[in-house]
């Protein structure tokens, strides 16, 4: 559909907030005479009902009559927010954000309503706080997962290797702490690391270290057993740390070292993170025995403006392949990811890129769209995020840390804050050859039991349709749209400088837009969380695809909840329709469109469509045009998570 490729202008601008949060939705109930899709039933044709003319009408006056508010200071990335004090003093991004309006007046939560946020299927810890994934890597039938965790609370702090391990990635056994901060390198923090598998077998485990002097510093580790398919014991070298600040780097702006990788005269590189002014920077260290370090000259890549760059990942995709690569792979056929993530935004910003082995610099393809200007992984709340190479399956995994979208009082009274995304496989998106494709991996499947098919729904403008699925906290839901294609070519021109963060959301109405479904709706539409696409077209007759996720009515707890408007452009090219495909776990909601061309993880915190008053619809609330959706929906089993039986023989 799309003849429009997204420039750096396009998705600068397409990062800011709104500027008001919506009142909630009238308690308007859907009418008992109003009919819903019923399961497996195939729907050629579905008027407008008047369910549909009463979500119209609310959110028609959604828009001109706004609830009075503080408004918030918007500039390109977002707006001016308090902060919660998590590491700073240390010289770490605090790894929160708040993106409402900074009051903290708490929301009455009753303890079935915490309840019902923790997740089913996603990883998450038994308790307490967790941000960055650590040194993933699978070894001897298992799958490891590290993160950063807090031990002793639900908030940041005391930051220690929490460790997991998995068949599958799916479900999970919690192991004991791997390390903690004992030592004079890591005494104020074990923070974000990389493992490394030498061709041996044997296991190199690269980390930050937070000094009894605040200073952050590389620092080495190993298993203590090879032969152990758990890993349970690790020792720290000796003589650490291997890698200190240089010359000309603050001593809190170095840290994360990544996987290393074979260079062109057979040492091994590790990349770190770093800053110099206000240019994000990699540096690029070599090693021969992974004790000694040395400093290599210039950097891998930096660009001016971006700030820190922390959780830095560099890694090559096969630019025809449907396989992922060893990280020390090179050569023709072969491009460079360069991934960083901005300490000033907590946004993860990557470009395609090709990489010199001689020199050990990386060029962005496109300038315009390079690290921290350009393409992000997600256009929702991910950071910190982390690959690796699964060579039993022969693919690149990613994994990402998803903060929450509440005010820290509430994460203390449930115990625990934070999560992982499910794991996602990285391919080059061969029809751009611009974007990544990153996708749930296939595993996830696995967790799908009872399916419901709609075909061909038709949706006229201002319409919402209930599908009759039962409850709906644990789905995974695949659709395909189609608009009018008559109605499309005699638009001549429809809301060409829309943007998905500054927009009304759902509830604002264009000629081809938005469309797509409610999630974690209540039968009166008092909470929904839309997800969406909205088409602009100019008068040169190209289009833009925008695909949004809006929670300004995810929740009724107004003053403590993310209420943003997330989203971003997405090509859909002339033989592509707009797809999606949506994973609900409770208070995690995983959008992908168009194969994992773009990405949006949101944190929903409802007070009304929980349990089993959670419901689904689909929306056209476009002024202009007809749209046909074709929707299969799973329920979701949950995964097994629960600590490794270590006392049975």
């Amino acid at each position: 559909m799309d003849t429009h490729h997204a420039t750096s202008h396009d998705l600068l601008h397409d990062e800011a907030y709104a500027p008001l949060p919506y009142s909630p939705l009238p308690d308007h109930p859907v009418p008992a005479g109003a009919p819903a899709l019923g399961q497996r039933r195939p729907l050629k044709v579905f008027a407008v009902t008047l369910a549909s003319l009463m979500f119209l009408a609310s959110l028609v006056a959604l828009v001109i009559h706004q609830s009075p508010q503080t408004p918030v200071t918007v500039d390109n990335d977002g707006p001016s927010m308090e902060r919660e004090g998590r590491g700073v003093a240390q010289g770490v991004s605090e790894k929160s954000f708040l993106g409402f309006s900074g009051r903290r007046l708490s929301y009455n939560w009753t303890t079935a309503m915490f309840a019902w946020q923790r997740t089913a299927f996603h990883f998450q810890p038994e308790k307490n706080w967790m941000n960055d994934p650590d040194g993933p890597l699978f070894h001897m039938g298992w799958y490891h997962l590290f993160y950063q965790y807090n031990p002793d609370s639900a908030v940041w702090g005391n930051i220690t290797w929490g460790h997991a391990v998995s068949r599958d990635m799916i479900h999970w056994l919690y192991l004991p702490l791997a390390m903690v901060p004992d030592r004079w390198f890591d005494l104020n923090g074990v923070w974000t690391g990389s493992a490394t598998i030498l061709p041996n077998g044997q296991i190199i485990m690269l980390y930050t270290g937070d000094t009894n002097d605040s200073v952050q510093v590389q620092n080495l580790a190993y298993p203590a057993n090879l032969s152990d398919p758990l890993l349970l014991h690790w020792i720290k070298y000796e003589n650490n740390p291997v890698m200190v600040p240089p010359a000309g780097i603050g001593s809190d702006d170095f840290r994360d070292p990544t996987t290393m990788w074979v260079g062109a005269d057979g040492n091994w590189r590790v990349a770190v993170g770093s800053l110099v002014n206000t240019t994000g920077i990699v540096l690029v260290f070599q090693t021969t025995n992974f004790t000694d370090f040395e400093l290599l000259d210039g950097e891998l890549h930096g660009v001016p403006g971006t700030g820190m760059w922390e959780c830095v990942d560099f890694y090559p995709v096969s630019i025809n392949g449907v396989y992922g690569l060893d990280t020390s792979a090179h050569g023709p056929g072969i491009k460079h990811v360069l991934k960083a993530s901005m300490d000033d935004n907590r946004h993860d910003y990557y470009a395609l890129g090709e990489y010199d082995p001689m020199t050990d610099t990386w060029t962005p393809d496109d300038p315009e769209l390079d690290v921290g200007i350009g393409l992000r992984l997600d256009y929702g709340k991910y950071y910190a995020s982390k690959t690796f190479y699964d060579q039993v399956k022969k693919r690149r995994i990613l994994y990402g840390w998803i903060s929450e979208g509440d005010i820290e009082s509430d994460d203390l009274k449930k115990g625990w804050a934070s999560l992982q995304s499910i794991p996602r496989t990285v391919l080059h998106d061969n029809k751009t050859g611009t974007y990544l494709l990153l996708w749930p991996i296939e595993e996830v499947e696995s967790l799908r039991t009872n399916s419901t098919e709609f075909e061909d729904v038709l949706l006229e403008p201002g319409s919402v349709v209930p599908l009759d699925i039962g409850s709906a906290s644990q789905l995974d839901i695949v659709a395909e749209f189609e608009v009018d294609n008559e109605t499309l070519e005699a638009m001549v021109e429809a809301d060409v400088i829309y943007n998905c963060s500054t927009s009304a959301g759902a509830a604002g109405r264009g000629a081809l837009g938005p469309f797509g479904i409610l999630v974690l709706a209540d039968d009166t539409l008092s909470e929904l969380t839309p997800i969406y696409f909205y088409i602009a077209k100019d008068t040169d007759g190209s289009y833009k695809t925008f695909f949004c996720t809006d929670l300004s009515r995810s929740s009724l707890a107004v003053d403590d909840v993310d209420q943003r408007i997330y989203g971003s452009i997405v090509p859909v090219l002339d033989d592509e329709k707009p797809t999606m495909r949506v994973l609900v776990d409770h208070s995690i909601v995983e959008g992908f469109s168009q194969g994992g061309r773009s990405c949006i993880t949101t944190r929903v915190y409802p007070t009304e469509a929980i349990y089993g008053a959670a419901r689904l619809f689909l929306f056209n609330n476009a002024t202009g045009v007809n749209v046909t959706a074709s929707i299969k929906i799973w329920e979701m089993a949950s995964a097994d998570i629960h600590p490794y039986p270590l006392d049975q023989p």
